[in-house]
């Protein structure tokens, strides 16, 4: 590693409280200043030296220092700084003079040990992004404290996206991982809050340029555990507009993972984002139905219903919420759609598969006990039943117009309405007999 500037290279503004003469200092330090000085300062001083990018008779003047300090004792690390400090205000011309003269593109910030190439996407520079990995820069290089690459650090923030896309074109490795396991679409999930950071363009980009969405870090996470804990997070949030807002978020990135090939039913229980919608689709009723909708499976695609059932966590659900007083708009809203996501479920297979022995105790049911009761052994009965041709037929052509959404692909097909009710599996029309 190339450390800071020794402390022999006196800096004009650290020797000047001391009485010193800067007269002896390092070319560098008297053009830039020293690093503590720099960090002390802050960017906003940094930004007084905008007019490199433009001032020809101050890029000229730069070069002249550089061909007459070439062989001073401090050169090279002085060049390599000052590249780090052009290079985080965007000044590309200035840039491409100091890889002129020789400033090393793998030296590391004494404060950050961040690289050139990191500190450009820190700060939103594509132009010198770009620059930067044409003049050789290691553009999946990792630092040596969080293990970010520069596109794990570009997907992290949405104001870094034109330095994503950027780093995509010139060939970022999209599914490089740290030691951990995380790649940059997991790093773009996890910075996400969904309140105020919203990384939906990163993820999009990802996704296209091929990240995997079966990534997984050694600690277990998926594409789908920063959703399940966003939703989870607005299920309990005081504030109505955040959790609308954090369900908008999670809904837009489930469309974007789902339509990229992610499995949103998979083991364990606790990072299916389909079996977290089941426990609770008083809360996630959209999503889960888009989810259900777009195919994914309504039981453990691993294990089957022997590891977890939607079935049977849909009527658990229903029995823990009817079991609490409330008014009868609550009792019928809920039911409807407990009633919906039956359906939609047993309407994405020909056949029911339902857990053995399975059960349902509606003793814990305050209200509507005998609904739930009509509901469960409705379901019963077809399972043991052949079932009907409307049946098939509606799970035949619900099929056949995937991907969703198909509401809008049955509204245009040439049947009478009551029979596009039916496949629309629209409740204002259907019954509990037609379970």
């Amino acid at each position: 590693m190339q450390g800071p500037p020794r402390a022999a290279a006196a800096c004009p503004s650290c020797t000047a409280s001391a009485g010193s003469s800067s007269s002896t200092s390092p070319w560098w330090t008297r053009s830039w200043g020293c690093w503590r000085c720099r960090t002390r300062r802050g960017r906003s001083e940094l930004e007084s030296h905008a007019c490199l990018g433009s001032d020809r008779s101050q890029l000229s003047a730069v070069r002249r220092v550089l061909e007459r300090e070439t062989h001073s004792p401090f050169y090279q690390e002085g060049v390599s700084y000052a590249l780090l400090k052009v290079t985080e205000l965007g000044l590309v011309t200035a840039a491409e003079i100091l890889l002129e003269f020789g400033a090393d593109l793998s030296f590391e910030d004494p404060v950050t040990y961040y690289t050139p190439l990191h500190i450009a996407v820190l700060r939103n520079q594509p132009d010198v992004v770009e620059l930067l990995v044409r003049h050789g820069a290691d553009i999946n290089r990792r630092d040596r404290i969080h293990e970010s690459s520069p596109l794990d650090l570009a997907s992290e923030e949405p104001e870094r996206l034109s330095c994503l896309q950027r780093l995509l074109e010139l060939g970022a490795d999209v599914n490089a991982a740290d030691k951990n396991g995380k790649t940059a679409l997991l790093h773009a999930l996890a910075s996400s809050d969904g309140v105020q950071i919203h990384n939906t363009e990163s993820i999009r980009l990802l996704l296209e340029g091929g990240a995997d969405v079966r990534a997984t870090t050694k600690d277990g996470d998926t594409v789908f555990t920063s959703l399940i804990f966003l939703l989870g997070e607005g299920v309990c949030s005081s504030s109505t507009e955040e959790a609308r807002v954090t369900n908008g978020f999670c809904f837009r990135v489930a469309q974007l993972l789902l339509a990229h090939g992610a499995n949103p039913s998979e083991c364990p229980a606790p990072e299916s984002l389909t079996h977290l919608c089941l426990s609770n689709f008083k809360h996630h009723f959209a999503l889960l139905r888009f989810l259900l909708e777009s195919g994914a499976a309504y039981n453990c695609c691993l294990h089957g219903p022997a590891c977890w059932s939607g079935f049977q966590l849909v009527f658990e659900c229903l029995c823990s919420h009817l079991s609490v007083s409330e008014e009868d708009s609550f009792y019928a809203d809920l039911l409807q759609k407990g009633q919906t996501l039956l359906e939609l479920m047993m309407a994405s297979s020909q056949a029911i598969r339902l857990p053995s022995n399975f059960e349902v105790n509606t003793s814990s049911c305050r209200y509507h006990g005998d609904k739930v009761r009509t509901l469960f052994c409705s379901l019963k009965q077809l399972e043991h039943t052949p079932q009907a041709l409307k049946h098939l037929c509606r799970v035949f052509i619900r099929q056949r117009l995937k991907p969703w959404p198909v509401d809008v692909k049955i509204k245009a097909l040439p049947l009478p309405d009551r029979l596009k009710w039916y496949l629309l599996i629209d409740h204002a029309a259907v019954g509990h007999e037609d379970l």
